[in-house]
């Protein structure tokens, strides 16, 4: 449903059915051009673009949405969330905007499901970005950690009453501050991406998701990385603590027709900290021949 007239500045909001559960979208730009779908990673939500929706859209047609789980998007409890279904869900949100293929951006959990998906589809993806990803890899020794113990919560009964008490709303609080303090991040919209986690349901939905989650690297993506010859690009910020630099050099290195931008003294969230060099590499991805 659009609640916006084609042709205006502000974002159209849509809702579309996947799997049978609502997804909140976001749509800009010309509906007759080219379409890049944007997909945001964790635990944030679409307006992780905010700042790229604007330029990408004068030309294109830009679509942000809210993953299944989060932001504005139904959480489920009954669908899973592996990997494998994720990815293939993808494509079934093409399918709902009635899209044969796009131009794919991801930043780390969407760069990961989207590196997944041109693979498993190269036909539907026109161009791909990856932004700050574990994409073929996984995170560095201490989020490794971290990560795996809240997924064996999520899968183990008798450790869920326990996690369901953890103040996961307030750690990750916590971990964006720095970005918050740096005024690259506004605490309301802090809230928007965290604030649902400070309840019993939020909770329950994020261990259900966690325990669908597996932390260690996926041997066929890395295998499988010479496959991907759609033009792409490579956009990362060379101080991230969860993900190492190394995923991004190894990952131009095998892409055949990768670009690597590589952004020093920046952090995981590259689209936050320098919006105008993640938005001239995007464009500069969108003039390349497919």
């Amino acid at each position: 449903m659009s609640t916006q007239s084609p042709g205006t500045d502000r974002p159209r909001a849509r809702e579309l059915l996947v799997d049978g559960a609502r997804v909140s979208c976001w749509e800009s730009g010309p509906p007759d051009a080219e379409p890049v779908l944007l997909l945001h990673g964790y635990p944030a939500g679409h307006q992780c673009w905010r700042h790229q929706v604007p330029p990408l859209a004068a030309r294109h047609r830009v679509l942000a949405p809210d993953l299944l789980g989060w932001g504005a998007s139904d959480r489920p409890l009954h669908l899973p969330f592996d990997y494998d279904t994720e990815v293939a869900r993808v494509g079934r949100l093409l399918d709902a905007l009635g899209l044969d293929s796009v131009n794919l951006a991801g930043h780390d959990y969407g760069g990961f499901l989207a590196l997944g998906f041109t693979q498993a589809h190269p036909a539907r993806v026109r161009r791909l970005a990856v932004l700050n990803s574990r994409a073929h890899g996984t995170f560095t020794r201490h989020w490794y950690a971290v990560f795996s113990l809240i997924g064996l919560a999520g899968r183990t009964p008798a450790l869920r009453p326990a996690a369901m008490r953890l103040p996961y709303a307030a750690l990750h609080r916590r971990t964006f501050a720095p970005l918050v303090r740096a005024g690259h991040l506004d605490a309301a919209l802090l809230e928007d991406y965290v604030g649902w986690m400070d309840t019993p349901r939020g909770r329950r939905w994020l261990l259900h998701y966690f325990g669908d989650y597996r932390t260690p690297p996926r041997p066929e993506l890395r295998r499988r990385l010479p496959e991907v010859t759609c033009p792409t690009a490579v956009v990362w910020g060379r101080a991230d603590p969860y993900l190492s630099p190394a995923l991004a050099t190894e990952l131009a290195a095998a892409v055949p027709r990768a670009e690597l931008t590589m952004l020093d003294d920046t952090g995981h969230w590259v689209m936050d900290e320098r919006p105008a060099e993640v938005t001239a590499a995007l464009l500069r991805l969108l003039e390349r021949t497919p």
